[in-house]
């Protein structure tokens, strides 16, 4: 009798101590590709309003610097989920990197090549000769395919962050983000006016930018976790539209907690643009072809997608944009690396 008792206590403790475990949330560590900053807005939100614990997961953010790429701890499996440019997604993959895209939400490019006024480089080929600036941590891929396919001889400079090169005409031109440098440039003291600016996406570079990627190997293992990670990351986006000030207030604290120089317009500015790149609505979903798929130019109004969709098209294209600027060529296929979980 006594034995049975001390059974069932055993049995009933397992059960107790299983169903704990059961009911904890799965964890997961995300990796953004850069510092923290509005860019990345809509994850710091959906942690900060309790979204991702609402969807059953515990989210842990670790960032990268300038030495470590976002890539690196994917790889090392420090992080479960990082977000990367399409291109350089594809481009880990063709250096071997077993990952994969799950969610692309970022649907346009938002590079610019910028030169003063004063320079005299108002036409895109005058860039031929030139110095440009490009980012020394990455994100070089597209501009540098766009001047070798149009036979531009440049001397690439590379910068970190800073403006200040392009500011003493130490360069002739600089790539920048819409979002991030092209304001920096404006901040300090250079009016729009006097600047003649040169959107990559308008000359058949449209590549899309930040969406989420995971290892193949544990797409399968997690794939209920990242799908839960994505619908609460999306949340945290529609809040941010929604309630812009809060918002901006949370990426601050965050910016602040990492040291980071937080300026509140730059940041405003920022989240403003970023949405402008990502937010698009389901009902505009359209027959690709009907609009022109494989188009070579294709502007903001023009392009239509389901948010969080890669299409094939910003595929083929960035993979072409790749062959032409690496040895190792793009062998895997769309549906070998595109594997969406928001739908």
């Amino acid at each position: 009798m006594k034995s049975h008792f001390i059974k069932a206590l055993i049995i009933s403790a397992f059960v107790f101590f299983v169903n704990i475990l059961l009911s904890q949330p799965a964890k997961l560590t995300f990796a953004p590709q850069w510092m923290p900053q509005a860019q990345f807005a809509g994850y710091y939100i959906a942690q900060e309003m309790g979204f991702y614990k609402e969807a059953g997961i515990e989210v842990e953010f670790i960032h990268p610097s300038a030495n470590i790429p976002a890539t690196d701890l994917l790889s090392s499996g420090k992080a479960d989920v990082i977000s990367l440019f399409l291109v350089t997604g594809m481009s880990a993959r063709t250096e071997g990197m077993d990952i994969v895209n799950i969610c692309q939400l970022s649907q346009h490019s938002a590079i610019y090549i910028v030169a003063k006024k004063s320079s005299g480089i108002d036409k895109l080929e005058k860039l031929n000769g030139k110095k440009i600036g490009v980012w020394k941590s990455g994100f070089d891929e597209v501009p540098k395919a766009m001047m070798k396919e149009k036979k531009y001889n440049i001397e690439w400079v590379p910068i970190l962050f800073s403006v200040n090169l392009f500011m003493l005409d130490g360069i002739d031109a600089m790539t920048v983000m819409s979002y991030n440098e092209y304001n920096n440039i404006i901040n300090c003291g250079i009016n729009e006016d006097e600047l003649n600016v040169f959107p990559i996406s308008e000359y058949g570079y449209d590549i899309p930018e930040d969406g989420l990627y995971c290892l193949h190997s544990t797409y399968e293992t997690k794939r209920e976790d990242f799908k839960k990670f994505i619908a609460a990351t999306l949340k945290g986006w529609d809040y941010a539209a929604a309630n812009k000030a809060t918002a901006i207030d949370i990426v601050l604290d965050r910016m602040k907690s990492a040291h980071i120089p937080a300026n509140r317009v730059h940041q405003e500015w920022m989240l403003d643009r970023v949405l402008e790149m990502m937010m698009v609505s389901d009902n505009d979903a359209q027959d690709n072809d009907a609009q022109g798929k494989g188009a070579q130019n294709r502007s903001f109004l023009n392009k239509r997608v389901r948010r969080g969709e890669l299409l094939e098209s910003d595929f083929d294209q960035t993979a072409k944009i790749i062959n032409s600027i690496s040895e190792k060529r793009v062998s895997f296929k769309f549906d070998e690396f595109y594997k969406p979980l928001n739908r």
